[in-house]
């Protein structure tokens, strides 16, 4: 990966993050945070 790409990669999340707060108080946050929880419950259960 080179810088640029990490750059933008990290811009990309950052604003996401940042609208997500803004207009619609963290939810889709919480609920990808949520699901990569029971994504890795499940991938522990297959390890």
């Amino acid at each position: 990966m080179t810088n640029p790409i990490a750059i933008f990669l990290g811009i990309v999340i950052v604003a996401f993050f940042g609208l997500d707060f803004t207009l619609f108080d963290g939810e889709n946050s919480l609920f990808l945070a949520k699901k990569f929880t029971e994504f890795t419950e499940w991938l522990a259960f297959w390890r």
